[in-house]
């Protein structure tokens, strides 16, 4: 077996399709599949991360990421939190509670998820506090009854700063003779928040003590921890940790995180990104058997040649490889050039859309676009693998060819 020889003969095969004219318009299209579908692929994919980034930052940067709950109060919840800070992945611990509420306005009624926090717990943690007004922020303090509401929520309630809305708590019903009767008060709206998603119309915050007054609890009691995440995507993997450090505390709490309130949204959003990457790398595909079609006419139009090698001593390995090269070398050529392209215009995508008047996310917003290096990597891999298995038939065909048949009227 002699690799170096297989490989330049090879070489010198792909150097010279231009021999036989629709082997290489085959080759040609070949390479530009394999071309223009890893470009698509990485731009795809790319812009796909992009947004489930932002949708990442937008929605689970404003609800809770992970609670844990106990039935008692906690003692000392800061030094818990403290302790919670010492896992890996956990940003911070701040007391949340949370509830389903309705608000209402002289206009309109809606239904809203709200959140009683502690703003100066809260402040270094929560991107609330920098998608609104400080003074709003600040102004939830305890007895104040001040809501922060959402811009897409105040403005279907048509509310505005110091405008006042009646939040009525399911938690807190009392039963009279007359039937169940919620909870309810008056409360000022301090300032809103705009987070660019869906959470702008249905998220509402408090100050804690307001909240669990409005639940019928006690206002000092902090029996919920708000956890901070670095990245929200693995709370999946930190709840049985922070069960197990609060357990050797002598804690029982139980934990939940955003899955149960969002995991259906970005279950979606990573279907929707594989199915498109799945269609994308159809192309490589369909490239990879325009590469079958060129190699099974090249091992035709060599056939003479391949008998005269096999009588010169080489082996069907070394046969195989010949041709398994000169298609690898098609495969590389279009990997490459993709790759090129791909990143290069995933850089300057938002660039090149302005220039040609393209908006696609509207007026003034640019497209979000993250390359991971290790889907690249997964990329380069998988179509070298493709075309490396497309490549075989081909190959075993030359492999297979008789010297005497193929020689005898030459």
């Amino acid at each position: 077996m002699n690799p170096v020889l297989s490989c330049f003969i090879g070489y010198r095969y792909w150097r010279a399709r231009k021999s036989n004219a629709f082997a290489s318009f085959i080759t040609f299209f070949a390479v530009s599949g394999i071309f223009l579908g890893v470009a698509a692929l990485i731009i795809v994919s790319s812009v796909m991360n992009g947004l489930e980034g932002q949708l990442k930052q937008r929605i689970l940067g404003a609800v809770p990421q992970l609670t844990v709950h106990s039935e008692h109060p906690f003692s000392d919840w800061q030094n818990l939190a403290e302790s919670l800070k010492t896992l890996p992945g956990v940003r911070g611990a701040a007391p949340s509670i949370a509830t389903q509420a309705m608000v209402q306005s002289s206009e309109n009624i809606s239904a809203v998820q709200l959140y009683g926090i502690i703003p100066d717990a809260d402040r270094q943690l929560s991107p609330i506090a920098d998608h609104t007004f400080p003074e709003a922020y600040n102004a939830l303090r305890s007895g104040s009854y001040k809501v922060l509401l959402g811009g897409e929520l105040a403005r279907r309630l048509n509310v505005s700063s110091g405008d006042k809305v009646r939040l009525l708590s399911g938690d807190g019903v009392v039963y009279s003779p007359l039937g169940p009767v919620p909870s309810q008060r008056t409360f000022v709206v301090a300032g809103v928040f705009d987070m660019g998603s869906q959470v702008d119309a249905n998220v509402a915050y408090i100050h804690y003590a307001d909240a669990r007054r409005l639940m019928r609890k006690s206002p000092d009691a902090i029996q919920d921890l708000r956890l901070f995440l670095t990245d929200p995507f693995a709370a999946p993997q930190l709840t049985p940790k922070v069960e197990q450090l609060l357990a050797k505390q002598g804690l029982n709490v139980s934990a939940s995180d955003w899955r149960d309130s969002y995991g259906h949204l970005f279950a979606a959003v990573k279907m929707e990104k594989n199915m498109m990457s799945l269609m994308l790398s159809l192309i490589i595909a369909v490239a990879a058997f325009n590469i079958v079609s060129a190699l099974v006419m090249m091992v035709v139009d060599k056939t003479s040649d391949v008998a005269v090698l096999k009588t010169q001593g080489l082996g069907r390995v070394d046969i195989m490889l010949v041709f398994v090269f000169q298609g690898s070398l098609n495969a590389l050529l279009g990997l490459v050039l993709g790759l090129a392209l791909g990143i290069t215009a995933t850089e300057y995508i938002n660039p090149l859309l302005n220039s040609v008047g393209i908006s696609i996310l509207g007026p003034g917003q640019l497209l979000p676009v993250i390359i991971n290096h290790q889907q690249l990597l997964a990329i380069a891999i998988g179509t070298v693998v493709i075309t490396l298995l497309a490549t075989l038939y081909p190959a075993l065909r030359a492999a297979t060819v008789q010297p005497a048949n193929a020689l005898r009227y030459e």
